[in-house]
């Protein structure tokens, strides 16, 4: 199963921000966007880094909540990891196991098309296995 699938069943919304937002206006967005990491963009809509609530934790765990006020690109992570649409789950979860990540935004070309977490890898990957269970007791069962 490709990463592809698991974008047109999740959908490509990806909920974005600006390096120069502060911290704490990315706090508000991952709280109220329900979600675990905001992919940064500059002015023409490029990636320039992911912000992830691991990111945030750790700057207020290292200098306090004084840090809230400082900007976005303070904190993100720069070496984006990122995937496309054609590589299989199994190739995702190999690098996000890797590189200790839990967010690949996926684009084509340099066109941001989503964003895929290890839960969503993990969830698709678990339907397959289940689905190859299913088909071969019911092959066994008519042999």
């Amino acid at each position: 199963m490709l990463i592809a699938h698991v974008l047109k069943d999740k959908g490509g919304d990806v909920y974005t921000l600006p390096a120069d937002a502060t911290l704490e206006h990315a706090a508000k967005e991952l709280h109220v966007r329900k979600v675990g990491s905001l992919v940064v963009v500059d002015d023409s809509g490029g990636i320039v880094g992911v912000l992830s609530e691991r990111d945030l934790v750790r700057q207020v765990a290292q200098r306090g909540a004084a840090c809230l006020s400082e900007k976005v690109q303070s904190a993100m992570t720069r070496d984006v990891i990122t995937a496309n649409p054609d590589e299989t789950i199994d190739e995702g979860l190999a690098r996000m196991t890797d590189r200790r990540i839990r967010h690949l935004p996926v684009l084509n070309g340099s066109r941001l098309l989503g964003l895929v977490s290890i839960g969503d890898l993990v969830k698709h990957r678990i339907a397959a296995v289940e689905a190859e269970a299913a088909a071969m007791q019911a092959y066994i069962a008519t042999h």
